[in-house]
């Protein structure tokens, strides 16, 4: 068996474990996701049939809950997942063009992992970071007067597993 039916078959296992669990919970479609998104980082779309059936709902119940939420993703994430913030502040103190610096940096657009799968690129809409704007956020650490070049030095730190950006 190859290295995909295997990982499928574990998650199969996983996603069904999960569904016992949880199914006894109301609106337990919701529950179900978010433990399977903990703790696999994305809801393969190949599970989703699985948990229709587990939970007694179309597939195109369960397809329209996943695909509608935008906290869930149905590809693995990157190593670093970098989030830049769209919020009004953000923007008026140059987010835009770093936003699309980091697209043109990493090779890929928002919601999407670059193509060495070590950064996805993800939209958030306030960091609490205002005064300090454009802000950005890599796991729990938040960094404020992001320019192109603190940036690239972010994305550099990352790369090489030593962050301290300046």
């Amino acid at each position: 068996m190859g290295l995909v039916s295997n990982s499928l078959l574990a998650h199969e296992k996983l996603v069904k474990r999960i569904i016992k669990e949880l199914q006894g919970l109301p609106g337990a479609l919701l529950p179900i996701l978010h433990r399977l998104q903990d703790e696999l980082g994305f809801i393969p779309p190949a599970l989703l049939p699985v948990i229709a059936a587990g939970l007694n709902l179309s597939r195109a119940e369960v397809h329209g809950v996943a695909s509608f939420y935008h906290y869930f993703r149905s590809s693995p994430p990157g190593r670093n997942s970098i989030q830049i913030c769209r919020a009004e502040s953000c923007q008026a103190m140059g987010s835009r063009a770093l936003e699309a610096h980091a697209q043109r940096t990493l090779q890929c657009k928002f919601d999407q992992t670059s193509a060495d799968g070590e950064f996805t690129l993800l939209p958030v809409y306030c960091l609490g970071n205002c005064a300090c704007s454009p802000a950005v956020r890599v796991g729990d650490k938040v960094y404020g007067h992001v320019d192109a070049a603190k940036f690239d030095a972010l994305v550099a730190a990352l790369s090489t597993s030593e962050v301290e950006v300046k």
